[in-house]
């Protein structure tokens, strides 16, 4: 069986990650009420970025010794990465993948859960390593 002890580092970047993704989520069904799904997707993905970066300060990864200001950036750096994966998926699965296939049943929220999903692995260790990593 698989044994994730919560009180891991990466259990702990999955649940706040996760809780992160919610607000992105949730965030773009509203944004979608003002602006199309496209713009939609990467506002969603900044607040989502936002509230990522907050938890994982704080309940995440160990103090290192540079700025919050040095840190933000280089988080903005790793998501810059996270936020093309997540367009392409998210609107290539809801604008051309999808209706190629005839796929109906809430075809945005399901491509954008799945977008949201993929940067998952690749994120922990860019900000493990690069954004939280002490000089």
């Amino acid at each position: 069986m698989l044994n994730i002890k919560i009180n891991s580092e990466f259990s702990r970047f999955v649940i706040t990650g996760g809780f992160a993704a919610g607000v992105n989520f949730l965030s773009r069904i509203g944004f979608s009420e003002f602006m199309s799904y496209r713009v939609a997707v990467f506002i969603a993905y900044l607040v989502g970025m936002v509230t990522a970066f907050i938890l994982a300060k704080v309940f995440v990864f160990a103090k290192s010794n540079q700025s919050t200001s040095n840190e933000f950036s280089r988080f903005t750096l790793v998501n810059i990465v996270a936020v093309i994966q997540v367009w392409f998926i998210s609107v290539g699965l809801a604008e051309y993948g999808f209706p190629a296939i005839e796929f109906v049943f809430y075809p945005e929220e399901i491509a954008h859960l799945i977008g949201i999903s993929v940067p998952v692995v690749t994120s922990y260790y860019g900000h493990k390593y690069f954004t939280f990593a002490s000089k």
